[in-house]
């Protein structure tokens, strides 16, 4: 047996009902990209970094909401009935994990954005920062350079 299969893999039923709750509560740069480029009614990104992060750049349109602010203030800057994506630094934190469960308790429909900022930025899609918007060259090890999307 291979390691991939040491632990048998789960009932396609099973597999089938996991992946889809999976795809229920995340998404993913090139869709949040892609939806934010079709002015999509009612979308609303969070950026639950702090203000040293939100300075050194973020997604344009992004509304900075830091998580321990949220409770307070996501009424005030995310009108009611927004369906709301969060993101933070990158894959190696869970900021935007904590920031999605914030607004899901406020009874926001939300998905967090898998990759965050760092995936973003890797991608080649436009940031905003001080000096206005700017990308850089796509990373090959995360999208392919000579296409629009990843097409998977």
């Amino acid at each position: 047996m291979t390691q991939t299969f040491a632990v048998p893999a789960a009932a396609p039923d099973l597999a089938a009902a996991h992946l889809l709750a999976r795809l229920a509560m995340e998404t993913d740069v090139s869709d949040v990209h892609a939806d934010l480029e079709a002015r999509v009614a009612g979308l609303v990104v969070v950026d639950s970094r702090g203000a040293a992060g939100w300075d050194q750049g973020h997604l344009p349109g992004a509304v900075h909401l830091p998580t321990a602010r949220i409770a307070a203030d996501a009424a005030r800057l995310v009108p009611a009935g927004s369906r709301v994506v969060t993101y933070c630094w990158g894959p190696g934190c869970n900021g935007a994990t904590r920031a999605a469960l914030e607004f899901a308790r406020l009874g926001y429909p939300v998905k967090e954005m898998l990759g965050g900022y760092e995936y973003w930025v890797r991608e080649g899609f436009p940031v905003v920062t001080a000096t206005g918007l700017v990308r850089r060259p796509v990373d090959d090890r995360t999208a392919p350079r000579t296409a629009v999307t990843c097409d998977c």
